[in-house]
């Protein structure tokens, strides 16, 4: 095969098509989808309405760079995107390709706007593969080995959450530390964080300190750059993480949900911000695909439907709770709490003598692919399952694929 060994697979079948939470692959055999083609399918494998918003566009213009020509499309897109954040500012911004191209350009922002370089993030924490984003990332591997000296200066900072055990006060503490003994507060451009961390497993961002942040950054002219690149478009129930904060950003950054599987990121942020940039500093070829910036509109139409995202969340929530409170109750000592936040979920998985559970992971990703149901893996020590299924998911889909759940479940503490 001529693709490269630097790929890691977490389930070797080839898929040939799929349809909401459901997927097959080239034998013809089904799957449950619970990885959504990791938090990207937050509306489903080919969803109505954003296949014919598909079908549509490209049968009119399927290219064109908005830098070189802008189109329609991008346009409505960008208006739509900032009445869609429930900010009390308004925000404007520029399509991407992907997260980790938003996460450099606010990266750049930060340091253009406020000619600083220093950033901090959290442990933890996953912002993208490329090189600037790779320092942000709080975790060595299998990111940054071997890559050398990367771009910063980066500072991190334990994350707090009920999730890790970290506490407000302990956070505030490391950041007090950091400032006295590391580097001047005056060198700090931006502060990188996920409302929920989703690479780490699910974790909430403790709101007592968000709030503190939020107040922190306002007095020292530092920018706070949520990253709600998987949290963001209805996967906590909300249309954005941030809103269970009780927080606004100053640059947001999407990508993943926002366009129906379509390859499309963006950079939103304060007017003050996205304005008065070096003409040219910002912008890509393929940034802002016509056909994916359709999609994008339809995603946010389908997701502006406020009654129908709450009915989504609740019944995905209320099912994961009970199953996860019947398998504690049957005794399967494996299973460990729920980590996130409404419809974002992980479970985390233990050993008997209750440390990380991550070879049961393993035995459970396999036996439920056997079964027919795709998992996938996540936290600090691979031993927590993202449950990542569309929120259009059907109710007796959801609960076989949790059922097939509760076998491997099962069948793992007794091997």
């Amino acid at each position: 095969m001529s693709i490269t060994s630097a790929l890691s697979i977490v389930h070797p079948i080839t898929l040939s098509h799929g349809l909401n939470a459901t997927v097959w692959d080239e034998s013809g055999r089904a799957y449950i989808d619970f990885v959504g083609g990791i938090g990207v399918l937050n509306l489903g494998h080919c969803n109505p309405k954003i296949v014919s918003a598909i079908t549509e566009q490209v049968q009119k213009l399927t290219h064109y760079a908005y830098n070189a020509v802008p189109h329609g499309q991008y346009q409505k897109a960008m208006d739509a995107l900032a009445k869609f954040i429930p900010t009390e500012q308004p925000m404007m911004g520029m399509f991407t390709n992907c997260g980790a191209e938003a996460t450099e350009i606010a990266l750049k922002i930060a340091r253009l706007q406020t000619k600083r370089t220093g950033v901090i993030a959290f442990d933890g924490g996953f912002h993208g593969r490329t090189l600037a984003a790779l320092n942000l990332n709080g975790k060595v591997a299998p990111y940054k080995q071997g890559v050398g000296p990367l771009p910063g200066p980066v500072y991190h900072l334990p994350f707090p959450s009920q999730d890790t055990g970290v506490s407000a006060a302990d956070a505030k503490a490391a950041l007090a530390r950091l400032l006295s003994v590391e580097v001047d507060v005056q060198n700090i451009a931006c502060i990188f964080v996920e409302p929920v961390q989703g690479e780490a497993g699910f974790q909430l961002f403790d709101r007592e300190f968000a709030q503190y942040l939020r107040e922190f950054c306002d007095q020292h002219g530092i920018l706070l750059v949520l990253d709600e690149i998987q949290s963001g478009f209805g996967r906590t129930g909300k249309r954005f993480g941030f809103e269970h904060l009780g927080i606004e950003p100053d640059l947001l950054l999407l990508a993943k949900s926002i366009a129906g599987g379509m390859p499309l990121g963006a950079v939103m942020g304060k007017e003050h911000l996205m304005n008065n940039l070096p003409k040219g500093s910002l912008g890509g070829t393929y940034s802002g695909n016509p056909v994916a910036c359709a999609a994008a509109l339809a995603t946010m139409e389908i997701m502006s439907d406020a009654e129908q995202l709450a009915q989504w969340n609740q019944q995905y929530t209320q099912t994961i709770e009970k199953y996860h409170a019947q398998w504690q109750a049957e005794g399967l000592t494996c299973v460990g709490p729920l980590t996130g936040v409404d419809a974002m979920r992980g479970i985390t998985l233990l050993n008997q003598d209750g440390s990380a559970g991550t070879e049961v992971l393993a035995k459970v990703l396999k036996s439920a692919r056997e079964r027919g149901l795709l998992l996938m893996p996540s936290g600090k020590s691979r031993n927590i399952i993202r449950l990542l299924a569309p929120l259009t998911i059907e109710p007796e889909t959801l609960e076989q694929g949790l059922n097939i759940l509760g076998e491997c479940l099962a069948e793992a503490i007794h091997q």
